[in-house]
This record gives structure tokens, sequence and C-alpha cells, in this order.
């Protein structure tokens, strides 16, 4: 018999290899498409877009940051000429009211700050001169004296020759005087940064000063009208509180002067004028340690004339400084710069460690600006008369604490009552 040949079709093979034996080897897997793997290995198109963006961003953190490191000392001298600005301002608006050109007021205003500092300076200069010469004139006898006191009290026998001679052939002495030698041109270099600086305050805050109203226009241009009162307001109690500041501590500067003056004139100290200007700025516009620092140049003056003097100058400064702060700053200060003392304290050391002797200046009207500027839009309440507000404590808290001491004790005892105690044991 012939055989008979069938071809499967494609389904029966598909099923035929499904239900093969398991010991039979499985089909391989089919591979994707090609298109399908192109896509799937392709990168995502944001990915370079943001690797490009976040380069861009780190690279101008990192110029934005050199580049304030490098202006920071424009800036502070910026910060200055803005806040002397703002202390001219009221003088510079009187005088504008009363038909002076503006920048002629300004220049007038400057020029008398400039010729005040300068003969303030050059006194002070001339006062420590003639000091320093007197003093090294007296060295010797200064020095004899003090080793008589010394021979006689510890029966020694110094002379003054041998400690020139030591002092001479020192090493100390010629390594100081080589350091010296070497730093005179450090200090030259110190001094005429100083002098650039201070021209270029002086410069900024007259062009602050002088073109105010447009610098505001300036500013409001650029504004919303809403915040355009919010910044005028503002400024104007910066002004305010930065030349109230400013002209209460000058007041208070003129009292301390005179004050000490008076003290300075009868006690003869030589160069009592520029003594009493000296203790009167000293002490008024460098905060916390200007006292001290303005008592010590009088002190020691007054020690060259009679050691005496220096204890009754410490006493005038100490007496003075107590009236000065309970009874004379108050009432100067009430209206101008109206913040807490330690209020006033704290901003102070949080200014010098920010700024330094700069940030020490502008604390305390940089935070009377903002305590004034905040007040406005804090809402304020009535207090509830409560004695506790006062410091004192509420009546009848003192019944309250007892009851309830009562109600504590009442389980680990019982109260023996009058009638109990009457009828004795037995009743019990």
């Amino acid at each position: 018999m012939g055989q008979t040949w069938t071809v499967a079709s494609t389904d029966e093979t598909a099923q035929v290899g499904q239900h093969a034996s398991p010991f039979g080897s499985a089909p391989p897997p089919q591979p994707p498409p090609a298109g399908d793997a192109a896509r799937g290995a392709r990168m995502p198109r944001w990915l370079p877009r943001a690797m490009v963006l976040a380069l861009t961003l780190i690279a101008c953190f990192q110029l934005g940051s050199w580049a304030f490191h490098q202006l920071t000392g424009l800036l502070i001298n910026i910060l200055i000429a803005f806040f002397l600005a703002l202390a001219v301002e009221p003088a510079v608006s009187w005088m504008a009211a009363h038909g002076v050109r503006r920048g002629v007021a300004t220049a007038l205003v400057f020029l008398a700050v400039v010729i005040a500092s300068t003969g303030f300076v050059v006194l002070m200069s001339s006062m420590l001169a003639g000091q320093i010469v007197n003093m090294v004139e007296e060295f010797p006898e200064y020095l004899d004296s003090v080793i008589n006191w010394i021979n006689a009290t510890f029966r020694t026998e110094l002379s003054r020759v041998d400690i020139q001679d030591s002092l001479i052939h020192s090493d100390w002495l010629q390594k100081y005087v080589q350091n010296s030698a070497s730093g005179v041109l450090d200090v030259s270099a110190q001094v005429l940064g100083g002098l650039f600086r201070l021209l270029t305050i002086l410069l900024f805050s007259f062009y602050f000063a002088a073109d105010g109203p447009r610098l505001r226009r300036a500013l409001c241009s650029v504004l919303p009208p809403a915040r355009q009162a919010e910044v005028l307001r503002a400024w104007e109690i910066a002004v305010d509180k930065t030349g109230g500041y400013l002209y209460s501590r000058g007041l208070m500067a003129l009292i301390s002067g005179i004050a000490h003056y008076v003290l300075l004139q009868a006690l003869e100290v030589p160069y009592a004028p520029v003594l009493a200007v000296w203790v009167g700025l000293v002490s008024q516009f460098i905060p916390t340690i200007g006292t001290y620092l303005a008592g010590a140049l009088p002190m020691l003056i007054g020690f060259t004339v009679d050691p005496w003097y220096a204890l009754w100058v410490l006493i005038f400064v100490v007496i003075y400084q107590q009236f000065e702060n309970y009874m004379l700053q108050p009432k100067l200060t009430a209206k101008s710069v109206d913040i807490h003392p330690a209020v006033a304290f704290g901003s102070v050391i949080a200014g010098t460690a920010l700024l330094g002797a700069v940030g020490a200046l502008i604390a305390i009207p940089a935070v009377a600006t903002l305590q004034a500027f905040l007040g406005a839009y804090v809402k304020r309440y009535d207090v509830t008369d409560d004695p506790r507000v006062h410091g004192r404590r509420q009546r009848g808290s003192g019944a309250a604490l007892k009851r309830v001491r009562q109600a504590l004790n009442g389980p680990r005892g019982r109260v023996t009552q009058p009638d109990e105690e009457a009828q004795g044991p037995a009743a019990r």
C-alpha cells in the first residue's frame, strides 16, 4: 500500500512545539524588532539640557561668590556712605527748603564735617606729639624714681646705666627695631589705603545726599504703586532714626565734653579742651567700650601730672556714666531711638561680628529703623489686666495651693476632729 503524507499547518506546528516533551530543547526566544531596541537605548532628550543647566548654575554661583568676595570692601564703603547720607539728609533738606540748591547744601554740610574732623585730628595729633616729647624728656627722672623705689623695697643695687646698657645690647630690642623698620612700608600702605577709602565713602555719600530725590524716583519707577508707598515710608523712617540717633549722640557728646572739660580744667590737666572733645566723641560714637577708651587717655595724662588726678578722673567718669545712662540718655533718645538697652547691646555685638567697627556704628540706627518699620505692620492687642503681667502673684493663689496640698495629703492620714479630742480615747 502506498503511504500518505500530510503537511501540517503552521498552527499545528506551534501546538506541537508547545506540547513538546520536557526532555526536548525549548525553542529559542525571538529577538525584539530592531526599531524598539534603538528607542530603548537612546538617551532621554531632557538629560543633556538638565546637565547643561546644572553646569551653568554652578558656574554662575562660583562667579558670583568670587565677585562678592572681591567687592566686599566696596559694598561696605557704599553701606557706610548710605548711612552717612541718611544722617545729613535732614540738614540738607532743611537748607534746600530755605532756597539753597541741594548740591550746594550738601557741599556745605560735608565741608563743615570735614573741617571739624580735620581740626579734631590736628589737635589730637599735636597734643599727643607734645605729650610724647614731654614723656621722653622726663623718662630718665621717672626711671630713677622707679629704680630707687625698687632698691629701697627689695634691697637691690640696680642702676639706670646698667639697665640702659642691658636694653641697648639685648637681642629683643634689636629684633624689635628691625621689625619696626620693615613695617614702615606696611603702615604707609595702610594709611594710603585708609585715605582712599575715606575719599570713596565721602564721594558716594555726597551723591546719595545730593541726588536723594532722584534716587528715590529711580527706585520707585520700577515698583508698583503699593510698593512705592512702602519704600518711601521705609526711607523716611531710616532718615528719621539715623539722623535722630547721630544728632542725639552729638548732643550727648557736647554735654559730656563740657562736663569733663570743667573737671580737667579744675585739676589743671594740660590739653583740657582736646581731652574733653576726645571723651565726648569716643564715649558716644564707639558703643559698649567707648566709655573706657575715652576715660583712659585723660587718666594717663592726669597721672603724668599727679597720680591722684588719675583717680579723680576715674571716679568722675564712673559717676557721669551712671548719670548719663539713667538720666540723660533715656530723655534724649526716647523719641529718636526707642529700643531696649538689651536689644541695643545685642545689635552692637551682632554688627561687630558681621562688619567689625563699621557694624558696631551702624547697628543701633539699623535696628531702630527695622523696629519702627515693622511696628507699623505688626498688629498689637490690649494687654489683659492681670497682676502677673506686672510681676505680681495673683490673689488667692496661696489659698488654692493650700487646698491642693490638703487634697493630696488627705488619703495619707485622717485629721483629728475637736469633738474626738474632747471625748478622749474611750470614745474612740
